[in-house]
């Protein structure tokens, strides 16, 4: 199955995404999206409605240092790679749907994407194994981790530099029937290959970071986990397009731009 959010002539509703013969169609969902969904009985061509983040997090986890190769490109300035999972918090706010413009701070510069396979929760959860952890998953989306490397650097920290309004990307819609060990993650900007991996080259799976983070905290419905970027980050400009593609899911394309003063 595969679950949206839409704004449509009607309002804002949650919806399944489903492929007619002829167009893909969105079905209202009478409520929310966890559990078994009802249904309103309207629906429309996906064309004819706009695509929001899938999901309204109460907070986004993510997963630093996942990849090795990503921790290599880095230089080693973020250290070797961990026993455990390196997790920090991203704001809500900086939560943006599909082709909505990732806005890069005048006083920020270089800026750089992150592909990443975001989880998403389904219930709420406290110290969940790792060999349990699926029960408390919905599904799976993609996330554009976007990080000021000059204040990530300035800072010592990476809470400005990953929690500005549009930093966090995420679409179209959440997948709920897929496998997530092994998924091929692609990242281009401007149509040019920058990031071509594959989940498996996690050194913390899915499991192992929702057992690490549900130890912490308590997860949520819709809670976000992005769990890392591969290698192949760089900067994005003013004008650019960055299209994240993960087999399985879709993509989730946003165009850049950059503030002005």
């Amino acid at each position: 199955m595969r679950l949206g959010r839409i704004a449509s002539p009607d309002g804002v509703a949650f919806v399944t995404i489903e492929d007619e013969p002829d167009e893909i169609i969105v079905r209202e969902i009478a409520e929310h999206p966890f559990g078994t969904p009802t249904f309103t009985g309207r629906s429309w061509p996906l064309a004819d409605v706009r695509l929001l983040s899938p999901i309204l997090a109460s907070k986004v986890v993510c997963v630093g240092k996942n990849y090795a190769d990503h921790i290599a490109e880095m230089g080693g300035a973020t250290g070797p790679a961990p026993a455990d999972p390196v997790i920090f918090l991203k704001p809500n706010t900086a939560i943006c749907g599909p082709n909505v413009p990732i806005r890069l701070p005048a006083n920020a510069s270089p800026v750089h994407f992150e592909g990443e396979l975001a989880v998403v929760i389904g219930r709420p959860c406290k110290d969940v194994s790792a060999d349990r952890a699926a029960e408390s998953i919905l599904g799976y989306t993609i996330a554009n981790d976007v990080s000021a490397r000059d204040q990530q650097k300035a800072d010592g920290q990476w809470t400005r530099a990953k929690g500005h309004d549009t930093f966090c990307p995420v679409g179209p819609w959440i997948a709920t029937d897929i496998d997530p060990a092994d998924l091929e993650l692609r990242t281009e900007v401007n149509g040019e290959v920058k990031q071509d991996s594959r989940t498996s080259l996690m050194i913390h799976d899915v499991g192992a970071i929702v057992e690490w983070i549900s130890a912490v905290m308590t997860l949520l419905p819709g809670d976000l986990i992005l769990t890392g970027t591969p290698a192949g980050v760089g900067p994005i400009e003013d004008g650019d397009t960055v299209n994240i593609t993960i087999s399985g899911i879709g993509t989730l394309s946003n165009p850049v731009v950059r503030k002005r003063d």
